[in-house]
């Protein structure tokens, strides 16, 4: 490690034998990723919500 020519050569080498994704790939996860984060947030604010809900019922059973 102490030539550090040598080393940026070495990372040259192994970032060309990375496999990049096409740009159709790309945005085809990039859809399902935003596509599963809209569903777990529709999720969790239902949950959120049903929560509140029996929540109040529970508490309104001490008036």
């Amino acid at each position: 490690m102490a030539n550090p020519f040598g080393f940026l050569q070495q990372v040259r080498a192994e970032a060309s034998k990375v496999t990049w994704p096409t740009r159709r790939e790309t945005l085809i996860t990039t859809g399902l990723v935003v596509l599963m984060v809209i569903v777990a947030s529709i999720f969790f604010v239902a949950v959120d919500q049903s929560i509140r809900i029996a929540l109040r019922f529970i508490m309104s059973l001490g008036r």
